[in-house]
């Protein structure tokens, strides 16, 4: 994680949790025409380990409208930028090793930082997470990545299997929608506070 996530991460999660919502981690992607930062958010896990509920666009438009303040008075990001808020959808992004630990035995396709094996990407099983590395199982053999050398990391959702396989037949129809809800604000700093638009559906 780089200095500006950790910043971001460190800024927004106590705001985010007191709405009662979890979040996951976030994207900061500069571009000469401004930046993006995207929120991903859950709901937390209860007893049985899973949300109770997933989350809404409500959640959504609640947690763009406190953060889009705070970032307005910390003052993080220096250029122009748009805040996006998402829920995790079906191919959730995975940030952390506890969150690979969450989905042992599912299919994620990974990004490394720095080339291994001679791959910069790959697509397997999670098999397991230990001493700070995920397993993951590629062809019948285990490849051991450190989890601090995940770039991006997606969840690759069986869609055949939940009945969600695009109908070749119907070419309108296709894989579901990736969140539940999402919600973007646009910001302009430094020189004037974000100009924080309505939030939306995307």
């Amino acid at each position: 994680m780089s200095e500006k996530h950790s910043e971001i991460t460190e800024l927004l999660g106590p705001t985010i949790e007191s709405l009662g919502l979890e979040l996951l981690g976030i994207e900061y992607l500069p571009a000469p025409g401004g930046a993006t930062l995207r929120l991903y958010i859950d709901v937390p896990a209860g007893e049985g380990g899973e949300p109770e509920r997933t989350v809404t666009i409500e959640d959504c438009e609640s947690v763009s409208r406190e953060v889009s303040a705070q970032l307005d008075v910390a003052d993080p990001i220096s250029s122009n930028y748009t805040l996006e808020v998402s829920s995790p959808g079906l191919d959730r992004p995975l940030f952390t090793a506890t969150q690979f630990a969450r989905f042992v035995g599912e299919e994620a396709k990974v990004g490394l930082k720095l080339p291994q094996d001679g791959r910069r990407r790959l697509q397997g099983r999670i098999l397991r997470v230990e001493a700070g590395n995920v397993v993951f199982g590629l062809d019948d053999v285990e490849f051991v990545v450190a989890a601090d050398n995940i770039d991006k990391a997606r969840l690759v959702p069986d869609w055949a299997a939940m009945g969600l396989a695009p109908n070749k037949n119907s070419p309108s129809k296709g894989k579901p929608a990736k969140g539940q809800g999402s919600s973007t604000n646009t910001g302009k700093q430094p020189s004037t506070k974000p100009a924080a638009g309505k939030p939306h559906a995307e």
